[in-house]
């Protein structure tokens, strides 16, 4: 058994100062009305880094027309609530913490504190990619992935 996490907190209120934690709810709050062209718009920009290909930032902006409001907005109030610090030391398997160096969403303090939390995890920091290290740096996450659960 093993545990891979991409880019994750241990909540918002487990990993960021309480306004940040405030900010990041009324903004989502107030993004899930938009229209869901505009909402990818005001979005990517916190998910992919400026250098990242316009194709796969289009086409990661489809993706996200789909996302459902009220979908949108339980999930920005879960994070919002949750503070998951005291659950991270009991995580027990071997744990594959995979982040961007350019990542605005989590960024590497958001890392280095899981890391820090988790025994037997394993921080590997992918360059010049953002929050969606998965789609925009696919290959090596895979190889990233793929090297992990061979070696547990």
């Amino acid at each position: 058994m093993s545990l891979v996490l991409a880019g994750a907190y241990a909540g918002w209120s487990g990993s960021l100062p309480p306004e940040a934690v405030e900010e990041r709810l009324r903004l989502s709050l107030q993004l899930s009305d938009l229209p869901p062209d505009e909402f990818a718009r005001r979005v990517i920009p916190s998910l992919f880094p400026d250098s990242t290909p316009r194709v796969t930032v289009d086409g990661f902006a489809a993706i996200m027309s789909e996302l459902h409001p009220a979908g949108f907005r339980a999930l920005a109030r879960s994070l919002a609530e949750a503070d998951l610090r005291d659950v991270l030391p009991r995580i027990d398997v071997p744990t594959l913490l995979l982040y961007g160096d350019r990542d605005v969403r989590a960024p590497l303090n958001v890392a280095e504190d899981l890391h820090v939390a988790i025994p037997a995890s394993k921080l590997v920091v992918i360059p010049g990619v953002g929050h969606m290290s998965n789609v925009q740096a696919g290959e090596r996450f895979d190889a990233e992935v793929r090297g992990f659960l061979r070696s547990v």
